[in-house]
């Protein structure tokens, strides 16, 4: 009888991609993969560390499969259990530890769990070896995540990741073409090249970002290329003018802010400025129509006076960007930030990140606004069901959401149309 395997995944893509790899992983050695829920005999929980509220969703999900199954085997990955190491070892609900870098000895694990209690870390800080996981196939069939770098050298004052994920390591091109071309031939039509600091991407291998995405742009199948969050100092005018000729590539980029204040970013230890953020926003403004540039910001950073969250505001709706992602500053312990004095109240954090998420609303729909009336190619992901009414829907290369009536199966295929109505917020029909 086939053992059951269900798997959970907390934080970033780069976790949902590692994820989706031990699923298959699993999969292939002849587990059933079924849902999240009571009657599994192995639990997977891929963790995630980047705020305390992560910490405790972690240990949540990490407990609730215990409890789903108390016979079963549960398996905690990532980062969390890269950096709590008390709490693990401690932890009664886990029979089986695979820290970063030691996912892909996930069935090693759990074969030898039947002998010993299972476990295993690294010292991630001191390790160059890129941990070499493949994914040839995606549940969501249309579009495809692929990590192809892992690590961080900024340390960024509020930042626990570069402990939890170790220095700067690539990807080989020739395997990360090798999963687009799989991804490609099984039907994906988007790629989403992503890391956790993607800008660095070559450093330690003498090539560089932007020929992995030339390289992808190659790959007979692939339609469409997006990039994971950059960080502004990529974004040089060759760089865009580069990305700018590339067909494929989509105008659509997530460059990462934090503060609209440059005292604060000096504090976050951030490696620019706000004007300098300003200036690469107006290259890619320069070089795409009207592209779609998200970012995230972190609200009630220690020290942030009313003056300084007032200058990130005016920032915010001077540049106008698609979508702000706001984050309230989380102390995480081991990082610089934590000891810093001035740390601010969780009532003003909350009224600050409230006033930001309202502007960001605004942003959005003037956006969404300047791109209506136009022509746009949609690549159709499923259905669903609107207003009582069946429709597919799907994105634009700038990442709005159109719809299209269920008159025919449209899963995976590119419509060209015009951008008409909405028919709830944020949902275009396409015409």
């Amino acid at each position: 009888m086939r053992k059951k395997a269900a798997l959970h995944n907390l934080g970033c893509k780069v976790n949902a991609y590692e994820t989706e790899a031990m699923r298959q992983m699993l999969e292939e050695a002849g587990y059933e993969i079924v849902p999240f829920a009571p009657g599994a005999d192995v639990y997977v929980i891929n963790t995630c560390t980047v705020t305390n509220i992560a910490d405790r969703k972690s240990r949540q999900m990490l407990h609730r499969a215990r409890k789903m199954n108390p016979d079963a085997v549960v398996v905690a990955a990532g980062c969390y259990v890269q950096t709590a190491q008390q709490p693990v070892e401690e932890d009664a609900a886990i029979d089986i530890v695979l820290g970063n870098n030691c996912k892909k000895d996930l069935l090693k694990a759990l074969e030898e769990f039947e002998e010993a209690r299972g476990g295993e870390k690294i010292d991630i800080n001191h390790t160059k070896e890129y941990e070499e996981l493949f994914v040839s196939r995606t549940k969501e069939h249309t579009r495809a995540y692929i990590k192809v770098q892992d690590g961080c050298n900024q340390f960024c004052s509020y930042c626990i990741i570069p402990y939890a994920r170790g220095r700067v390591r690539s990807r080989k091109m020739e395997d990360v073409r090798r999963e687009v071309e799989a991804l490609a031939s099984n039907g994906c039509r988007e790629v989403v090249l992503t890391g956790l600091h993607l800008s660095s991407y070559g450093t330690d291998l003498g090539c560089s970002l932007l020929e992995l995405i030339s390289m992808a742009g190659e790959t007979e199948g692939i339609r469409r290329i997006r990039l994971g969050s950059l960080e502004p100092g990529i974004i040089t005018r060759e760089f865009a003018e580069t990305l700018s000729k590339m067909p494929k590539v989509c105008p659509h980029f997530h460059l990462s802010l934090q503060s609209g204040c440059t005292q604060t970013l000096a504090r976050m230890n951030r490696k620019y400025t706000a004007e300098e953020f300003r200036e690469k926003c107006g290259i890619l403004r320069d070089c795409f129509e009207d592209p779609a540039i998200t970012t995230d910001v972190i609200v009630g950073f220690p020290g942030e006076t009313e003056e300084e969250f007032e200058t990130t505001v005016s920032f915010l709706e001077e540049i106008r960007l698609y979508e702000t992602h706001i984050f309230k500053y989380s102390r995480r312990h081991g990082t610089r930030a934590a000891a810093m004095p001035d740390q601010i109240p969780e009532q003003i954090k909350n009224e600050r990140s409230e006033r930001l998420i309202a502007l960001g609303e605004e942003n959005r729909s003037r956006f969404e606004r300047l791109h209506a009336g136009r022509e746009k190619e949609v690549l159709f992901e499923e259905k669903t069901v609107i207003n009582g009414r069946e429709y597919f829907t799907g994105y634009t290369k700038e990442y709005i959401k159109a719809a299209v009536p269920a008159d025919e199966d449209y899963e995976n295929v590119l419509v060209n149309g015009r951008l008409q109505d909405e028919i709830c917020p944020h949902l275009f029909l396409l015409g």
